[in-house]
C-alpha cells in the first residue's frame, strides 16, 4: 500500500470511527437516562428507532425490498473489497536492478524469493524458509520466515541470514539496502526412541 493510501486508509477509518463513537455513545447516554441532545431523532429513551408507520411505510412498493437488498449487496461488496485491500500484502513482481548503464533490468521477484529461500534453507539449523518482496521495485523490502530446528542458537541463525543470504540478494540486485523483516519459529519434533 502506498504511503497516500495509508493515509487515506487511516484518516478514512478516523472518521468513521469518530462517528460511530459519537453516535453509539449518545445512544448509551439516551437510554441510560440523559437528556437527548438537540439533534437528536427521538425525545426520550422510550421512543422505538422505528415506528410501525415508518416500518411499514414502503412495504406495499414493488421496488422497495430489490433496492434495499442492492444496496446491502453493494455496500458488502464494497466492505469486503477494502478489506481484502487492507490486508493483502501486495507481493513485487520485478524489481529493478541497475545496471549501470542507465537502462536497468528487470528481475523477477518471485525468482529472487527462490534463491533467497534455498539459501537461507542451507544455513545449519534452518529447517524451512519463506520470503517474500513487497514495497516498490526501486526500494523492495523482504519479509522471511524461517522455521528453526530446536538445536540451534536463533541470535546465530539470524546472523547468519543477514550476513549471507540477504546480503547476496541485495548485492546480486544491486541494491544500496536491503531492509528485512525476519520472524524466527521453533519447529516441533517427535520422540526419539531409544532402544
Amino acid at each position: 500500500m502506498t504511503a497516500v493510501l495509508r493515509v487515506v486508509n487511516r484518516v478514512f477509518l478516523g472518521l468513521v470511527g469518530l462517528v460511530l463513537l459519537v453516535l453509539g455513545g449518545s445512544v448509551l447516554a439516551v437510554g441510560l437516562g440523559a437528556p437527548a441532545p438537540s439533534w437528536w431523532i427521538h425525545d426520550s429513551r422510550h421512543d422505538v428507532l422505528l415506528s410501525n408507520a415508518e416500518r411499514t411505510r414502503w412495504q406495499d412498493e414493488g421496488w422497495w425490498w430489490p433496492v434495499v437488498i442492492a444496496v446491502l449487496a453493494v455496500l458488502l461488496l464494497l466492505t469486503l473489497w477494502w478489506l481484502v485491500a487492507v490486508l493483502r500484502r501486495r507481493r513485487l513482481a520485478e524489481i529493478l536492478v541497475d545496471t549501470g548503464d542507465g537502462e536497468g533490468a528487470l528481475l523477477r521477484g518471485r525468482a529472487l524469493e527462490d534463491v533467497l529461500g534455498q539459501e537461507a534453507v542451507r544455513i545449519d539449523g534452518v529447517a524451512r524458509a519463506q520470503g517474500h518482496f513487497t514495497g516498490r521495485r526501486t526500494a523492495p523490502e523482504a519479509r522471511v520466515h524461517l522455521a528453526l530446528e530446536p538445536h540451534v542458537d536463533p541470535g546465530t541463525a539470524l546472523t547468519d541470514f543477514t550476513t549471507g543470504a540477504l546480503t547476496h540478494a541485495k548485492t546480486s540486485a544491486g541494491l544500496t539496502s536491503l531492509p528485512a523483516e525476519v520472524r524466527l519459529r521453533g519447529v516441533k519434533h517427535g520422540a526419539e526412541r531409544v532402544g
